[in-house]
């Protein structure tokens, strides 16, 4: 006998034979809704009455029932009646007994085409055999999948689609989600759907959760639970999500992707047995608590994802990835995404986890999947969410600004420059939700952003088989870089984009090591792809010193660490003009500073720096005599400099906060105390007189109208003082005003910072702290005639310490030149180094003050510190006292 296989109808499992006609089949049914059937004592075999559907057509015909057959089979001759269209098999089926003998028809060479097997109109989902009662029972269900919209490959796999089964009560699983505590109309339906499927259950529970719904896409409800107050007394799962960026990098190659979305997810596992009462939550309609895994616990995300992980840990990573119930399937070929396609959905079933239909796709070439649009060229923003982009208010909040950032962040890997761009956005994030106030570069900020959006590139998908290009480049205050691989036109094109910007300390680093800054965030970011690959990748950057940064040998500690950290990776640093390093050098020179600019934070606070010791100058300078010794005519405790390092050394010299841009005289005079070389003058003079800071910054003195008048020279420091303010300046620290205390012997100075101008008892207490407690009380204090000086206070603090208070004339200034002049030195050197950052001078006074005290006064051919103290302070480590 020659016999056809059908197709498999799950969960259907009837082998089909010829002989019996249907009249013959006495047929009934339960009140469970099973087809009963009576066995006839003639040959003892079961009979059972079915509805073979072949598209529109409907054979009633009946089979006998082997519960040990492994597929369904009908007479050939007996199909070629029926009009049952067949196929041949690309292999033979050979069928063998229970014993392992093959049959007499054995083997199949054909099939029918699609067929559909039905008991009663419903297809059979269970049978249960009785051998003493003669009688086969099975529970039928009407079918929930409409097998049109699944594609043919997989729907013998329809049970996983089935709205029904994932309806039931899961079973208990390793995965049921603990709750561990701490020591220590809609509604109505929801509630009868949960209780009949076996969700949930009536509760004598002590707690009692508020309970409402939230609105989905499709327009349906999501029940939610307020949880809050139990979750804060829940030990929190730890177990991470998995990254999106990762998942988005694993498809270098992908042509087909199929994403599936598991129906009611969370209800796919169980609470653990005995936290049911945890969960309870109170409806209009009486106490419950839940049997599965509801939305609104902190730890249920973690728990799914745990689950997913497990279930399909052996696909992941290689052509499957999963965010807790979205699943991607990619792959590089059909033949291959459909047998990738079938083990998912298996998988899926024999953990009786089920998906909804209508939200999954197949075998797209281009899909949408958690807000990127995925395709075999690459990656790109969801076009839906950039609607919603070009439509966003302008933030008027905190909140809402902080809203629009999270979003923006989201999609940041595709925005050249985006810290830079957000970066007055972001600033406003520091402030109280009070002081919050949109400024007009946030403005600008935020317009430009929803631009970028609306016209960001394609990302291609990195392939690890090509060789990479990073591009990097670094401003004064940000870095720019680029990840880009040659596309199938032999062009490069951008995987990747990173922008960061520089803390205050890092903004302080040198050209070069900013740079290199830029490359090792460059490769910690891209790590992943860069780091041990067989093929060198290629550097580019517009520092060509840095082409020879593996060859150095000197490296002062911070390069060295970075210079370690490079020799995980295989690369070439190669020189590439700003010009042509486009990219990278757009997005770093965004973060340029503009004209508002804030005051930089200190990184130490000023009065605790005694000096900014330049010991690598001093031990390079010593270093260089074993290459050329000094010359004779050296003078003794000074250092002869070579060509080499001179400039180095009028850098430090003049523009160091140390030296603090003095003139010709004064430089000279300061380089003199620790170098020598015999054109120091005129080097010193070609330096200053080409200084772009000082040139702008300083004014060209005025010669004296008239023939001075000179106060009368004091016998000793800090008997005879000068005091002024300077008003006026922008607010630094909280302060706006300084005060000056010229000593009128020395020429050494106080600079104190002040929030305004004070009373008259306060002047008196500064003298107190800043004069007398140093140097004794003065002898003689000039003043302007500022309402402090003329008070009465002040007037009687001064006779009461036996101090003369002297005012100079009305509209004369020059009466107080001392102070004056002082002035003068303090505005230039706060030019000169507060810079574009104004709002930062208070951070600088001290170095002023300590900057005028060390060189050396005209009056007295003595730096005023060396007057007061007898000594000069070293300002290198071997330096003599």
């Amino acid at each position: 006998m020659c016999l056809l296989r059908l197709p498999r109808s799950p969960p259907c499992n009837l082998p089909f034979a010829s002989g019996k006609r249907p009249d013959q089949v006495k047929r009934g049914r339960s009140s469970s809704g099973s087809a009963t059937i009576k066995s006839y004592p003639a040959d003892s075999r079961l009979l059972l009455q079915v509805s073979i559907l072949m598209g529109h057509r409907r054979i009633v015909t009946t089979t006998f029932v082997d519960s040990g057959a492994a597929g369904n089979f009908i007479d050939q001759a007996y199909a070629a009646q029926l009009g049952i269209e067949t196929e041949v098999l690309s292999q033979p089926l050979n069928i063998t007994a229970i014993n392992g003998r093959p049959l007499n028809f054995s083997p199949v060479t054909q099939r029918t085409k699609e067929l559909h097997l039905l008991i009663d109109g419903a297809t059979c989902q269970e049978l249960c055999l009785q051998a003493k009662a003669g009688t086969c029972s099975g529970e039928s269900e009407v079918p929930d999948v409409k097998l049109e919209e699944i594609p043919v490959p997989y729907r013998d796999l329809a049970e996983v689609f089935s709205k029904r089964r994932a309806a039931r009560l899961p079973p208990h699983r390793p995965y049921d989600l603990a709750i561990d505590l701490v020591p220590g109309a809609a509604m109505e339906e929801y509630v009868a759907e949960g209780l009949r499927a076996g969700t949930i259950r009536p509760s004598s529970s002590p707690a009692a959760a508020g309970f409402f719904f939230v609105k989905k896409k499709d327009g349906g409800l999501r029940p939610c639970v307020d949880y809050r107050g139990l979750n804060q007394i829940t030990i929190k799962n730890r177990h991470l999500l998995p990254l999106t960026n990762t998942a988005l990098d694993a498809l270098s190659g992908a042509r087909f992707f199929t994403k599936l979305d598991l129906r009611s997810a969370y209800n796919l596992v169980r609470i653990r047995e005995g936290d049911e009462w945890k969960t309870a939550f109170i409806t209009p309609t009486g106490h419950y608590e839940t049997l599965v895994m509801p939305f609104g616990l902190c730890n249920s995300p973690s728990v799914f994802q745990q689950f997913i992980n497990d279930v399909l840990r052996d696909m992941l990573g290689r052509w499957c990835y999963a965010y807790l119930d979205d699943i991607l399937i990619y792959s590089k070929t059909l033949e291959e995404h459909t047998q990738h396609v079938q083990a998912v959905l298996r998988r899926l079933l024999a953990h009786q986890l089920y998906c909804k239909l209508e939200k999954c796709a197949f075998h797209q070439h281009t899909t949408t999947f958690l807000g990127f649009v995925i395709s075999s060229q690459g990656v790109a923003m969801d076009p839906q969410k950039l609607e919603a982009v070009c439509s966003w208010p302008l933030p008027t909040s905190l909140k809402q600004l902080q809203r629009f950032l999270g979003f923006a962040n989201f999609y940041r890997r595709f925005i050249q420059g985006f810290s830079a761009t957000a970066a007055p956005l972001t600033a406003l994030t520091k402030l109280s939700r009070r002081d919050f106030q949109l400024t007009p570069e946030a403005i600008q900020a935020f317009k430009k952003l929803c631009l970028l959006f609306t016209t960001a590139q394609v990302l291609l998908h990195p392939n690890p088989a090509k060789p990479f290009v990073v591009e990097v480049d670094a401003s004064d205050v940000g870095v720019g870089a680029v990840l880009s691989q040659r596309g199938p036109d032999e062009k490069l094109h951008p995987c990747s984009f990173f922008s960061r910007k520089f803390n205050p300390t890092q903004q302080h680093y040198g050209v070069g090591d900013r740079e290199l800054l830029a490359i090792k965030w460059a490769l910690e970011e891209w790590r992943h792809w860069l780091q041990g690959g067989s093929d060198p990748f290629t550097v580019w950057t517009d520092h060509q010193n840095l082409t020879v940064i593996r060859q150095t040998k000197q490296l002062n500690p911070r390069q060295a660490r970075w210079a370690l950290f490079f020799e995980h990776f295989n690369f070439h640093l190669s020189y590439r003009p700003g010009s042509k390093n486009a990219k990278a050098n757009a997005i770093s020179r965004q973060h340029q500073r503009d004209t508002t600019t804030s005051e930089p934070a200190p990184v130490l606070p000023p009065h605790i720096i005694l000096a900014p010791l330049q010991w690598g100058l001093e031990e390079r300078v010593r270093q260089s005599h074993r290459q050329e010794p000094p010359p004779p005519e050296t003078p003794t405790g000074r250092l002869f400099v070579p060509d080499h390092l001179r400039r180095e050394v009028l850098q430090w010299g003049h523009d160091s906060t140390l030296a603090g841009h003095q003139g010709v005289q004064r430089t000279t005079s300061f380089i003199d105390r620790a170098f020598w070389w015999r054109t120091l003058r005129r080097d010193v003079q070609e330096y200053v007189q080409a200084c772009t800071i000082c040139a702008r910054s300083k004014t060209t003195n005025s010669p004296s109208t008239g023939e001075l008048q000179p106060l009368p020279i004091p016998k000793r420091p800090w008997s005879h003082i000068s005091v002024d303010f300077v008003t006026g300046l922008p607010e630094s620290q909280g302060k706006n005003t300084i005060l000056t205390i010229v000593d009128r012997f020395s020429k050494a100075v106080h600079l104190v910072a002040l929030t305004g101008l004070p009373s008259a008892k306060t002047t008196a207490e500064l003298i107190l702290e800043h004069v007398v407690r140093l140097h004794g009380f003065p002898k003689d204090i000039v003043s302007d005639r500022g309402p402090q000086f003329t008070a009465k206070f002040w007037q009687a603090f001064c006779r009461l310490v036996g101090t003369t208070s002297s005012l100079s004339s009305g509209f004369h200034p020059q009466t107080n030149g001392q102070t004056e002049r002082a002035n003068q030195q303090l505005e230039r050197f706060l030019r000169c180094f507060a810079g574009e950052h104004q709002r930062s001078w208070a951070r600088y006074l001290v170095w002023a003050e300590l900057s005028n005290n060390l060189h050396t006064s005209s009056a007295t051919n003595l730096s005023p510190f060396e007057v007061c103290y007898g000594y000069q302070p070293p300002v290198f480590e071997h330096q003599e006292l």
